[in-house]
């Protein structure tokens, strides 16, 4: 095993452990010259415990984290009087920028149609899957423990990948490289017998009040990637864990910071800060995430602007009496821009008989238009709110939308 190495702060610096191969076996249609490169030991990765351990950061670095933590403060503060109506976007916009980050790519409305099973495109579909993880984290972040962080993973993959969904890895991964083997990979975690001692140490380390909230959600995330304790899903997963590491710590009380929407303005930064942390060097990890901060505020206060504007834009343009549920499925739709009947009366109570008659204003003002095109089973989307959601995805970083 290597010996264990620190960078200037004084942070530990992740080290290796040889260890022998014994992954699946190779046929004769592998070349004679790359099962040479993908045969022998590997070096894993050996994680610092950093339960107790001190963190030195440089004066600056704690400066930008806490003018960022001020400023995500100030914006959940802001939005504690309207949380209906943006609690549930914000978090579905965080959910879809955490996915971006793993290449998982869909419009609005495709995510939209997934959460009512108007569509099953893939995509989609675990974009929706995220943000269940996401509710399960903000919803388990009183007790952040290594069962919670198995109920967010649960959340996450029950419906894309059930049998991993909630475990511990039981074999060895790696990021990068190729399929057939450990060697050559970009970082190789943890042997999955360090799995559950790592995080029982990272549990340890969440559960300190010593340090700057920012700062220490930064540090965690950066060792939980570094653990990587799941065969797929860990960075939704880690993101997941952030945020509930925020509302624990009471840095948000109401809304969920689309702070993953921040880190997809600059992915190769984040990535960069990874690699950093894991050798020794947790300040660019919490540099990136300050920014991401900073740039996440910007994003969520323009799409709330705009969902204003387009909710202030229908009070002008619907006709309905006062007293009129329209206005109710209206409020609805910023919630969630694509409905359909059975949605209404389950969230609204609004009898099945009546729905149509509610929602009929609203076609005729172009609030909502149907886009099933059958007699039964209908559904309809806000064009308006989609199209914010998708401008909000694009200045995020966002590049191609499918779906």
């Amino acid at each position: 095993m290597s010996s264990v190495s620190a960078a200037p702060s004084g942070w530990p610096a992740v080290r290796y452990e040889t260890l022998p191969w014994t992954g699946a076996r190779l046929t004769n249609l592998v070349p004679r010259r790359q099962l040479r490169r993908i045969q022998g030991p590997y070096e894993a990765a050996v994680v610092p415990e950093i339960a107790a351990r001190n963190l030195a950061l440089p004066t600056e670095v704690l400066t930008v984290a806490e003018e960022a933590a001020n400023e995500v403060a100030r914006f959940d503060a802001d939005l504690g009087g309207e949380i209906a109506p943006f609690a549930a976007v914000l978090l579905r916009s965080e959910s879809a920028a955490s996915s971006q980050i793993e290449n998982l790519t869909a419009s609005a409305r495709a995510i939209a149609e997934a959460e009512l099973g108007v569509t099953g495109k893939r995509n989609a579909v675990q974009i929706v899957a995220n943000t269940r993880a996401m509710d399960a984290a903000l919803a388990l972040a009183d007790r952040l423990d290594a069962a919670s962080i198995l109920a967010m993973h649960h959340a996450l993959m029950v419906d894309t990948e059930p049998e991993m969904a909630g475990r511990w890895r039981t074999e060895q991964v790696w990021i990068g490289g190729g399929d057939l083997g450990p060697h050559g990979a970009q970082f190789v975690p943890p042997q999955q017998s360090r799995i559950e001692p790592a995080i029982a140490d990272l549990v340890a380390f969440i559960r300190r009040d010593d340090l700057p909230v920012l700062v220490h959600g930064a540090v965690a995330h950066a060792q939980f990637e570094t653990i990587h304790p799941f065969p797929d899903g860990n960075g939704r997963t880690g993101r997941a864990l952030l945020h509930a590491m925020l509302r624990n710590k009471r840095l948000t009380r109401n809304v969920t910071v689309p702070v993953s929407a921040g880190l997809l303005t600059n992915t190769s930064a984040y990535f960069d800060a990874l690699t950093a942390y894991r050798l020794g060097d947790p300040a660019p990890m919490v540099t990136r995430l300050a920014e991401a901060a900073f740039a996440a505020v910007v994003n969520g206060r323009r799409l709330v602007d705009e969902l204003r504007t387009i909710r202030g834009g229908w009070n002008e343009r619907v006709t309905a009496r006062r007293d009129s549920s329209t206005w109710r499925v209206a409020d609805f739709l910023m919630r969630h821009p694509v409905v359909d009947a059975q949605l209404l009366t389950a969230e609204l109570n609004i009898p099945p008989n009546n729905v149509y008659r509610y929602l009929e204003p609203l076609e005729r003002a172009g609030v909502l238009i149907e886009f099933t095109d059958r007699r039964r089973n209908r559904a309809w989307r806000s064009a308006e709110i989609l199209a914010a959601l998708d401008a909000f995805a694009a200045r995020a970083g966002k590049r191609r939308l499918s779906g």
